[in-house]
């Protein structure tokens, strides 16, 4: 569960840096979804249930949500990637997702420090 709540916890962070809504999917059958980050328009939490596969529910989003936009499945599954991209959908390895994450983060830490920067110039500033 910790790892979970981390996931998504940097997921918030890069939503945030990118305005990009997610869309999260674990498999959730017999398994206890307490979680310390509630599901939110722009960041939904699913669950399989019982009898399906995160894989199965990760196909079906990313055919309903084909309408929205660009969707972007992230697995090392290489199936499951190429049956998203057969429904429209873009798919990214995990490895590869994480390097975007780490350098949209990145880039948001450089910003914020370059605003606080100059905010903090300003204020200091003879008026």
């Amino acid at each position: 569960m910790e790892a979970r709540d981390e996931l998504i916890r940097i997921l918030t962070l890069y939503r945030d840096a990118t305005n990009t809504p997610i869309t999260i999917v674990f498999d959730g059958a017999g398994k206890t979804h307490d979680t310390a980050f509630p599901s939110t328009p722009d960041l939904e939490i699913l669950y399989s249930r019982e009898g399906k596969t995160a894989d199965q529910v990760i196909e079906r989003v990313a055919v309903r949500m084909r309408e929205f936009g660009e969707v972007l499945a992230v697995t090392d599954d290489y199936a499951e990637r190429d049956t998203v991209f057969f429904n429209g959908g873009l798919a990214s390895s995990c490895s590869n997702f994480i390097a975007a994450v780490e350098q949209a983060l990145g880039e948001q830490e450089r910003d914020i420090a370059k605003h606080n920067r100059r905010q903090k110039a300003a204020f200091k500033a003879p008026s």
